[in-house]
């Protein structure tokens, strides 16, 4: 599924992507991948071009696979000029784990009933 990427500016000028999660590895850091379509200059035809970005994930909700919208912002280190500002579609992968992690969550919550 490839999504069209759109940049936007907020009020206060600050560019918006949109892209899908490709690593969250790094501890509160994603990597995302942005797909842009793009005449050629000379022949005209549309050219694919794909950039990582490195975004700041401060609650780590992000999985591999969802599409997300991030927002450029100060540097947050060497690579981070990025944050997530919202997860716009959830991968069926990652809404599987989710839905997992809360069916376990609530089996640890409950003890057991032995008879």
């Amino acid at each position: 599924m490839v999504e069209e990427t759109k940049t936007e500016k907020t009020a206060g000028q600050r560019k918006v992507l949109v892209g899908q999660v490709v690593s969250t590895k790094m501890a509160k850091t994603i990597v995302v991948e942005v797909n842009r379509q793009k005449a050629h200059p000379l022949y005209r035809r549309v050219v694919k071009r794909s950039k990582k970005f490195y975004a700041h994930d401060e609650e780590q909700t992000a999985r591999t696979g969802d599409f997300v919208r991030i927002e450029e912002t100060r540097p947050l280190s060497r690579l981070k000029r990025w944050t997530l500002k919202e997860i716009v579609k959830r991968s069926a992968l990652a809404a599987a784990a989710i839905a997992a992690e809360t069916a376990a969550a609530s089996a640890k919550e409950t003890p057991d009933q032995v008879s």
